[in-house]
């Protein structure tokens, strides 16, 4: 193996994630690497709401499809875009280290507590108006620039909420007139694998990659795909799930906020630990 092809997004978020995936497999493993840009679903249809339609590999299928035509080596995605289930004949090859897992709460300059907030998640919607009650809610899409425009120079709502890991590897630590606020785990649970660039090849090929990536991201996201492969949600589920240490932090539309102790046994078994945990809390 001397040359890998990586298949991403094109968005500049997506980009920068992919570069990094590339530097990473050119130092490990000595190998060039070429990117396969791709326009998914989800980016061709900017209109659509997410949560109407139901995200479920709309930002993942078409770089799978890479990978069975054989075009692409490794597919690179934002892990919490990874549906819970994958098709048959793909794996998770790893993980780079995750970064930053927080949201952060990005409001117009000089607003104290938004009465606006534009997003389309129901994981941020019901966490958020927890914590502003009588909050109002709209639509928002598009890149972390355009959002960052609309809220901060076209006001279309007095905030939203972005990922601090997609802020931090795009390099915006500021933008003009607004502010970042970063939210405690406990104010609200990030969705599963944010953070985390999530590396995929074909199975037949995942032993190649078994010592390149991190394992202990590897570890904490294993228990929180299974968790959200047990419920089977997408874009539609107000559910969250983190695992920071060995303290897990969910969130379901049913039961609120839960912090959880994972034994070692857990993090060896996360499917039995997904179904045990979910069952104790009565989801399943």
């Amino acid at each position: 193996m001397t040359k890998l092809v990586l298949a991403t997004r094109k968005s500049p978020l997506a980009l920068a994630q992919a570069e990094l995936v590339a530097a990473h497999l050119r130092t490990a493993l000595g190998v060039e690497t070429e990117l396969l840009k791709i326009v998914t679903t989800g980016d061709k249809q900017a209109e659509w709401s997410l949560e109407q339609r139901g995200g479920k590999g709309l930002f993942t299928g078409e770089l799978e499809g890479a990978l069975f035509r054989g075009e692409a080596d490794v597919a690179v995605h934002s892990t919490k875009d990874l549906p819970g289930d994958m098709a048959e004949g793909l794996a998770i090859a790893g993980y780079l280290p995750r970064a930053d897992p927080r949201d952060v709460l990005v409001v117009r300059t000089g607003v104290r507590e938004p009465r606006t907030l534009a997003t389309g998640s129901p994981r941020r919607r019901l966490q958020s108006a927890q914590l502003f009650p009588g909050v109002a809610f709209t639509e928002i899409r598009g890149n972390v620039d355009t959002r960052l425009k609309k809220i901060g120079e076209l006001g279309v709502a007095d905030g939203t909420v972005l990922a601090a890991a997609g802020l931090a590897r795009l390099g915006i630590a500021s933008w003009p007139g607004v502010e970042f606020r970063p939210l405690r785990l406990d104010q609200m649970v990030p969705a599963v694998g944010q953070g985390a660039i999530g590396v995929q090849c074909r199975a037949t090929e995942a032993e190649g990659f078994a010592t390149v990536f991190d394992q202990t991201t590897a570890r904490a996201v294993a228990v929180e795909r299974a968790l959200q492969a047990a419920l089977g949600g997408g874009c539609h589920t107000a559910f969250a799930a983190h695992v920071g240490g060995d303290v897990l932090y969910l969130y379901h539309e049913q039961t609120g906020r839960r912090t959880v102790s994972l034994s070692a046994e857990d993090f060896a078994r996360p499917e039995s630990a997904a179904s045990r945990i979910l069952k104790e809390l009565g989801l399943l």
